[in-house]
């Protein structure tokens, strides 16, 4: 494998406030944060101070400790990173490119992301210039050239815009959770109400995507998938590092007109997932599917454990983190240690915030 950048794409939607469709945290005001942490968590290995720590209420660790983990165990110079804010709703003390993002409205509303194609252009400008930044130098694929982008999501309530979009472009009306239990039809029901407010019938905006995430998405969907176009653009390898919420961006590619091959490398908890369909969105779409299984079914580290029970599926680039610490050699063993020592320090700094026994629900896991 040649050189590798990952690209974190985050924002916010107020769809994450809809009842009982996200298990991103202990309420919406903590929720905003996720994103945030996320980046500071992968760039730096913790939140910063004034950040609270992204733990579900169950103890379940954001998916950004993944990712983490394997950037440690790799070597971060082994795999650089980049952060883009596509409506971050708070602030993060990571280092993020701008696209002009505002954080998303509700996909209830007539229209949710009435920038979307200032931040789908803006994104699609900038994906060569992410190529062949970042990090110190930053590894490049056979020694010149621009890197191939692993571009990621954090968003909190993002599976629900992304079956808005699936639904809009006319596509398999199907996506994950971070719950165990997916409450899909809750979010098709919550889908179908804001088409109806925006005017657009499932499958009215085939021809048009930017449309289809005005009218029905989040701003990231339109961040990420305006780096697909511009690296399609200019003969860059992408590899999407995400779930439905990464075919969804695909999907949106594909109608705006991208027909270079898209790998999707994501978790076998998702690709497992009889409700959300993956292997047949991901065929649909002529997207190479790859599934990571860590064995995280296998420790008896608790934070760990909750991924095997089905919270935070994937996220952040979970997935794709994971493929490529086993493209390297690192052992399942080695990963569920480190993911374990991240989550654990995570929990230390927790604990030290609260001065207490670190029992407060912190913001949340997954953001699906």
């Amino acid at each position: 494998m040649g050189g590798m950048r990952l690209l974190v794409v985050a924002g916010t939607t107020a769809t994450a406030a809809v009842d009982g469709i996200s298990a991103a945290g202990a309420d919406p005001e903590l929720r905003v944060h996720t994103p945030s942490a996320d980046l500071e968590i992968v760039e730096a290995g913790r939140p910063a101070p004034d950040s609270p720590v992204p733990m579900s209420p169950t103890g379940c660790a954001t998916p950004a400790v993944v990712t983490r983990a394997v950037r440690e165990l790799l070597g971060p110079e082994t795999l650089p990173v980049e952060f883009v804010d596509a409506g971050l709703g708070a602030p993060t003390a990571a280092s993020v490119r701008e696209v002009g993002a505002s954080p998303g409205g509700d996909v209830r509303d007539p229209e949710p992301v009435p920038e979307a194609a200032t931040v789908f252009e803006r994104a699609r400008s900038l994906a060569p210039d992410l190529a062949v930044s970042g990090e110190g130098a930053g590894p490049e694929r056979d020694g010149d050239g621009p890197a191939e982008l692993l571009v990621a999501e954090t968003i909190p309530g993002g599976t629900t815009t992304a079956l808005g979009v699936l639904t809009a472009l006319g596509e398999r009306a199907a996506v994950s959770s971070s719950l165990p239990a997916n409450p899909i039809e809750r979010k098709r029901r919550v889908v179908a109400e804001g088409l109806d407010a925006s005017g657009l019938d499932p499958g009215g905006a085939a021809d048009d995507p930017i449309e289809a995430v005005r009218l029905a998405g989040d701003p990231v969907l339109a961040g990420v998938s305006g780096l697909i176009v511009g690296a399609a653009d200019a003969g860059i390898d992408v590899t999407l590092a995400g779930g439905t919420q990464l075919a969804a961006a695909a999907a949106l590619a594909r109608h705006a007109g991208v027909e270079r091959p898209l790998p999707l490398a994501t978790t076998s908890l998702v690709a497992d997932d009889p409700t959300a369909d993956l292997p047949a969105l991901a065929g649909d779409l002529d997207l190479t599917l790859a599934a990571a299984d860590p064995g995280f079914g296998e420790s008896d580290h608790p934070a760990v454990a909750a991924y095997a029970r089905g919270e935070a599926k994937e996220g952040v680039g979970m997935g794709g983190a994971l493929a490529l610490a086993e493209r390297a050699g690192v052992g399942d063993d080695a990963v569920r240690e480190r993911v374990a020592a991240v989550a654990d320090r995570l929990l230390a700094d927790r604990t030290e915030s609260d001065g207490g026994d670190g029992t407060t629900p912190g913001n949340g896991g997954d953001r699906r």
